[in-house]
């Protein structure tokens, strides 16, 4: 096929699926209820060895193509260039698996912000926490998300004139592949995913910055989505994504215990005052949550802590601290 033929499909929507049963169903019958998109629009899976009904559910829509692979051969970047090798469309759109589309324009509301410039090479769009979310997560998700831009708009991000620091490349280029769109040639080209073990949207993200290339954040493509998680395996995921973070080069100094009592205090009292004006929650719900999300605060101190001291050439170490670890 052509590269002329290829480009013929204005975007690729790729979700990387693995035992995604959850959330599946309801982010195919949102892709599509799709509108206001002037371009074929491509829907691609590629799954890495689910054993629930994953597959029997990507099957009953026959406009899903599907692509297995072994769970052995799967990696976040190293997959997401697969699905960019794969696909036919001018865009590639990347989903996980349980990120739900809100809304018949969350497509149209991704593709939107590449118009503007050419330079425009990557999109992040927005995370709205689901509504069961334990408080902790929903108000980190609003608050990284609320300081993107207002939803009014696209808030570009762009290298300013001059040096930049690595600290200045870190901040200008947060990225999460959760909701994420950037154009195909580049990601074939001068600005693959790098096959990192973990934190490969955030490299990503600032290797776009590196270029002199534009990220967008595109608040009008969002989707529901906050992880599933038990708070053990909450802990788990912080300690990964700390020690990712650390491996791909960001600054983060060793935490003593006195810090982390400090900030474990600090995020229970704070978590308090939010959880006791939150509007969405019920009065029965509140004192639910005031009981209990405490406990989440001391698990991503008490999980956060070791993996800033934790050697990063110690595996068994790293495997024993880590939730990617626990689920091969």
């Amino acid at each position: 096929m052509t590269d002329d033929v290829r480009d013929e499909v204005l975007a690729t929507v790729a979700i990387l699926t693995y035992n995604g049963e959850t959330h599946l169903r309801r982010i195919l019958d949102a892709l599509r209820a799709q509108t206001g998109v002037a371009g074929e629009v491509e829907l691609l899976v590629i799954d890495s060895g689910s054993t629930d009904s994953t597959l029997d559910i990507v099957r009953s829509f026959p406009e899903v193509r599907l692509h297995e692979i072994p769970n052995s051969e799967f990696q976040h970047g190293r997959t997401r260039n697969l699905a960019a090798q794969l696909a036919r469309g001018e865009f590639m759109v990347y989903l996980t698996h349980d990120a739900v589309p809100i809304g018949e324009h969350w497509l149209s509301g991704m593709l939107a912000p590449f118009a503007i410039s050419d330079d425009i090479v990557a999109v992040v769009g927005k995370q709205v926490p689901r509504a069961r979310c334990f408080p902790l997560l929903k108000y980190e998700i609003r608050g990284v998300f609320g300081g993107l831009g207002p939803d009014g708009g696209v808030t570009l991000y762009r290298r300013p004139p001059g040096e930049l620091d690595e600290a200045a490349v870190a901040g200008l280029g947060f990225y999460s592949d959760v909701n994420s769109a950037a154009r195909r040639r580049v990601l074939l080209s001068s600005l693959p995913y790098r096959e990192v073990p973990y934190a490969e949207d955030q490299l990503f993200g600032q290797d776009v910055i590196r270029a002199g290339l534009i990220k967008a954040y595109a608040p009008l493509g969002a989707v529901e989505h906050s992880n599933d998680l038990s708070l053990a395996e909450y802990g788990k995921r912080i300690f990964d994504e700390t020690v990712g973070l650390r491996r791909i080069g960001f600054a983060i100094p060793r935490m003593s215990r006195g810090v982390q009592l400090r900030l474990t205090l600090r995020g229970i009292v704070g978590d308090t005052v939010r959880i006791v004006r939150d509007p969405d929650f019920s009065a029965k719900r509140k004192l639910y949550w005031l009981a209990v999300n405490p406990a989440f605060q001391v698990r991503k101190w008490a999980s956060y802590r070791p993996a800033t001291v934790v050697g990063l050439e110690d595996d068994e170490a790293i495997a024993a601290g880590s939730l990617e670890a626990s689920r091969r």
